[in-house]
């Protein structure tokens, strides 16, 4: 085959094709076919990577080229052929699109012929090969041929899951009946592997089969005689390797995404069966499933927390590792198991490929609760990853641990035991440290109770990264940092356009000139291009702010972002005493929510300003309610900030709800400083 093909391919007039990607890259194409051709047997991955890279549909000399790759991809005498195989399958998607005119034609045209051949490596003699090729059976009728005759189940187990989508994909009564017909044959007679994939592949057109067939996946997942047999012949299309029990036990997790009390009944059950027979992988892998259910569904927590509880005394650290984030998620819900938190403050256990020990989560956990046994060494705790280096090394995976900034934030009732630790790392990185912006965060977040920590921020204000920061936790301490007036109106870190309006506000908010700092911020607003950030502290002012208040109004009624929007709409209220328009500004990111639109950090901005003006209507009121009764995580994210945001805009919720019919809150009078 390779001399005559080696003919065959000097024959072609590769000069005058036009090429996918431009002049020159025709020429690699031919090296590349070359190449393989003269490599046989010994052809690897690398030698098919020119032609991934040089081939492109849609064009003469990749028409020209799909002979060649077809014949080596169906010669026994070639290495490699699973990657040209797999890159004929992506070339199948260019086959099933519309066709178009000139060179696309002659590709369409050259792709018809070669189906016979294409079809031919749905038999081939190389099990790999036959299972690489299933995507290119053209319809159902080819798929249900080649049921009856394939005998190799790490064949036949990936073609019953072509089937089930083949089923789901198409229109037709009979076809979805036939393949009904071969998945039941499968579930009753098949092995037991391929009993799992048999109400996979009857999920895909039917949702209930998971819920019908719960019983027989738990049986069958967690029946540790089966176990090795999943790793034998779980194999798809484009994968390499084949599924471990454990991914097959996530993906059937994954059929109950319509069913959630189904679905939680599943991980649950998976869970105790896993105990029972001490497999700490099917454990940790249906506890994975658990926190995803969770991340989603508030409802999973009364289920999820005694069981993430009793898992903590778990021999196995993964399982240890995920019922401690488990309960730190749920925040002050796991109070009823700090003892057994605390037990495991010291427990360097770890779960593979993820972040952290099991006592850096335990600690997590503790903090959420308010315990004050997670205080001790927090910070340095905390510290330590960063330590000689800018940034700790994340992991793309989840669970993780949380930003420091999100851990200590939320304790100003334990300010005192953490300052000075805290105070000690600001003092020996100053102004480079890793930690010094989140830092600044904790510390405006603390307010009044930061107040010992002011040497730390005002030696900070000569810093053109942070003296922006530092002036807001000072503004945040109150009257206790009125002592660093003075250092913050002399600041000169001014390398920002609205630098010096924004250290006047400071200066003023401290007790210094407030006639001078309305003066800059009022400016800023008149003149600046984006001026959010000017309007929300001129909204300070009150009152005494009327004369910007027309321009206040059009940053308002312009909408630029909701950032914009929210402030302004504050801001308005503040300098007039009026609700309106504020409120009917405001309502636009209120009212969607409930039908399950964001953007979500609009929203909370939304409710924090309604709360800060005092007021809401009916129809805010009653989508507030709604929202506040469905059961879905109010964030984007699906990870553990989808926790802390969630309990943000609840909280938010609950104070807007808890105004008064009617009652609007009393603007701020100006401050006299």
């Amino acid at each position: 085959m390779a001399d005559m093909a080696v003919g065959a391919l000097d024959d072609v007039p590769w000069e005058r094709l036009e090429s996918a990607y431009g002049d020159g890259l025709t020429a690699e194409m031919r090296r590349a076919l070359r190449h393989l051709l003269d490599k046989g047997a010994a052809a690897t991955e690398e030698d098919c990577d020119p032609l991934w890279q040089h081939i492109g549909p849609l064009t003469a000399s990749s028409a020209a080229a799909l002979p060649f790759i077809v014949a080596l991809a169906g010669d026994p005498g070639t290495g490699a052929r699973n990657w040209l195989v797999q890159l004929l399958v992506y070339l199948s998607g260019t086959a099933a699109a519309p066709e178009p005119d000139g060179a696309a034609r002659e590709w369409h045209d050259m792709w018809r012929r070669l189906r016979p051949a294409l079809r031919k490596l749905l038999a081939d003699p190389d099990p790999a090969v036959r299972r690489e090729a299933l995507p290119l059976a053209d319809g159902v009728d080819v798929l249900l041929e080649r049921w009856d005759a394939e005998t190799d189940l790490a064949v036949r187990l990936p073609m019953l899951l072509a089937l089930g989508t083949a089923a789901r994909d198409s229109a037709d009564a009979g076809v979805v009946s036939r393949v009904l017909s071969v998945v039941q044959d499968a579930l009753r007679a098949g092995p037991a592997v391929m009993r799992v994939a048999a109400v996979i592949a009857w999920s895909a057109f039917d949702g209930q089969a998971p819920v019908r067939e719960s019983d027989l996946l738990v049986e069958i997942l967690s029946d540790p005689t089966v176990r090795p047999r999943f790793e034998d012949i779980w194999y798809v299309p484009d994968v390499d390797d084949a599924f471990s029990r454990a991914v097959v036990a996530s993906w059937a997790a994954g059929l109950f995404e319509d069913a959630p009390a189904a679905a939680l009944r599943f991980v649950v059950r998976l869970v105790g069966a896993a105990r029972r027979t001490g497999d700490a992988t099917l454990c940790a892998a249906a506890l994975d499933e658990a926190w995803r259910l969770l991340v989603v569904r508030p409802s999973a927590a009364p289920v999820l927390l005694p069981l993430a509880g009793e898992l903590l005394a778990d021999p196995d650290s993964g399982v240890r590792y995920r019922a401690a984030h488990l309960l730190a998620i749920l925040g002050a819900q796991a109070a009823p198991y700090a003892d057994g938190l605390a037990s495991l403050l010291d427990d360097p256990g770890e779960a593979e490929d993820l972040e952290g020990t099991v006592g850096d989560h335990a600690r997590w956990a503790l903090t959420r609760i308010g315990d004050p046994r997670a205080m001790p060494g927090l910070v340095e705790r905390l510290y330590e990853p960063y330590r000689g280096q800018y940034s700790r090394s994340y992991t793309m995976g989840d669970p993780r641990l949380p930003e420091v900034e999100e851990v200590l934030a939320p304790l100003r009732a334990h300010a005192q035991s953490l300052l000075p630790a805290l105070r000690a790392l600001l003092r020996e990185d100053g102004a480079g440290g890793p930690l010094t912006g989140a830092f600044l965060k904790v510390l405006t977040a603390w307010g009044p109770a930061a107040a010992p920590a002011l040497p730390e921020l005002v030696a900070l204000l000569d810093s053109a990264r942070h003296s922006w920061s530092a002036v807001d936790a000072l503004v945040a301490m109150g009257p206790a940092a009125a002592s660093a007036e003075g250092a913050v109106r002399g600041c000169t870190v001014l390398d920002h356009p609205a630098g010096r309006q924004r250290m006047a506000w400071g200066a003023w908010r401290l007790g210094g000139d407030r006639d001078r700092a309305l003066r800059l911020v009022g400016e800023e607003v008149l003149s600046g291009e984006r001026p959010g950030g000017a309007v929300r502290l001129l909204g300070d002012f009150g009152p005494a702010a009327l004369p910007y208040a027309d321009r206040v109004r059009q940053v308002m009624d312009e909408g630029g972002t909701w950032y914009d929007v929210t402030v302004a709409a504050v801001a308005l209220w503040s300098i007039t005493g009026e609700t309106e328009p504020s409120l009917s500004a405001l309502e636009k990111y209120v009212l969607p929510v409930p039908d399950g639109d964001g953007p979500f950090g609009a929203f909370l901005e939304a409710l924090r300003a309604l709360a800060r003006i005092g007021a809401v209507s009916p129809a805010v009121r009653a989508a507030l309610r709604a929202v506040r009764g469905s059961d879905r995580r109010l964030s984007p994210y699906r990870d553990y900030r989808a926790f802390l945001e969630d309990e943000e805009i609840r909280s938010a919720i609950d104070e807007v709800l808890a105004l008064g019919e009617g009652v609007v809150a009393t603007p701020p009078p100006p401050s006299a400083a």
